[in-house]
């Protein structure tokens, strides 16, 4: 069977190159802010975080508080590897590229370790469990020691002391200070492309015969297992490639910047996260891009009102949490989901 045809989906698509080329005229004119400029990388990683988080929360229905440490695997391991591979690969783009794919290979792996026992929770002990892997992946990244020469690579815990490196050989990861010196290669190009790759394969999913048999489970686990569905195979699939994606977002989030440290992915930015997708809405990708993008910008645009701008902050958090949850916007909505349908 196809995967039905959602106009949505191309509505999403649509929206997010539209903005793409409205921004690159404005930097190409001149008109973007030094602010704008240097936030387009930031919302392009917290935009596939939200959707990524979007899709175990909204779409599989279980509530992880610890996406923030696949974007911390991600960040790690990806920027490790850009620096390890600066002379075989001196192009940028195709370096990041490379980073980009091993952050994701790397997040996907520890999504498979930390999925295989949570996985068989359920509710608040799920959410409990993902939270102390954030915690713990922090814990780890600030007391990772990793050096790189021409016998390989050389890791040490809690002090890197023991690790001697030949000449010529480089520290890329120093415990509590992160890694330094870091090459600024991420692009916003590089983002938009990372959004448009991640929604293709949410999509892609939700509208497959998998993603129906996500859907069902979150619906009614009970009732889907009945009928056959392999709860733990489908729920993996979809955390694992939620895992992934938040990987593929932390090392772009992380070349953004000259340094990067474990404290920056800690529980604060998995609950951000968390309010980028329950503002958007549970399983409207479009409304995690738009909540992600504008609740970036927005602290750094009231940053002139210092004295009142968390106020304002928690004012508009409230306003949109209203209408959201408002069954009058909510039939709104799905009555257009409905045209959009028959309209196909």
């Amino acid at each position: 069977m196809k995967p039905r045809v959602s106009i949505t989906n191309y509505l999403t698509y649509l929206a997010v190159l539209v903005a793409y080329v409205v921004l690159q005229i404005m930097l190409s004119t001149g008109r973007a802010s030094a602010s704008l400029r240097g936030m387009l990388v930031p919302i392009c990683a917290y935009v596939v975080m939200a959707v990524s988080l979007n899709l175990t929360v909204g779409v599989l229905g279980e509530l992880s508080l610890g996406h923030a440490g696949f974007m911390s695997v991600g960040a790690f391991t990806g920027t490790a590897a850009a620096i390890a591979l600066q002379d075989l690969l001196p192009s940028a783009p195709l370096r990041l590229a490379a980073a980009l794919a091993i952050a994701a290979l790397f997040a996907a792996l520890a999504g498979v370790v930390i999925g295989i026992p949570v996985l068989r929770l359920n509710g608040d002990y799920l959410a409990i469990v993902t939270l102390a892997f954030g915690e713990i992946i922090k814990g780890v990244f600030n007391n990772l020691y990793l050096g790189v020469d021409g016998r390989g690579i050389h890791l040490a815990l809690l002090s890197g002391e023991g690790i001697r490196l030949d000449e010529g050989g480089k520290m890329i990861v120093q415990g509590p200070m992160g890694i330094g010196g870091i090459q600024k290669i991420s692009t916003f190009t590089a983002g938009a492309v990372l959004v448009l790759l991640c929604l293709m394969a949410i999509f892609h999913l939700v509208d497959s015969r998998a993603g129906r048999a996500i859907m069902a489970i979150r619906d009614d686990r009970i009732a889907a297992e009945s009928v056959g569905v392999n709860i733990v195979k489908y729920k993996m699939m979809a955390f694992v490639l939620s895992a992934a994606m938040a990987g593929s977002a932390g090392a772009l989030f992380a070349m953004n910047y000259s340094t990067v440290v474990a404290n920056k992915f800690d529980f604060n930015t998995s609950i951000l996260v968390l309010v980028f997708v329950v503002l958007g809405g549970l399983g409207n990708m479009f409304g995690s891009i738009v909540a992600a993008a504008a609740l970036t910008i927005l602290p750094e645009a009231l940053r002139q009102f210092s004295d009142y701008r968390m106020l304002v902050y928690s004012i508009v958090l409230i306003v949109v949490m209203l209408l959201t949850n408002s069954p009058a916007v909510k039939s709104f909505f799905a009555r257009r989901r409905g045209e959009g349908k028959e309209a196909v």
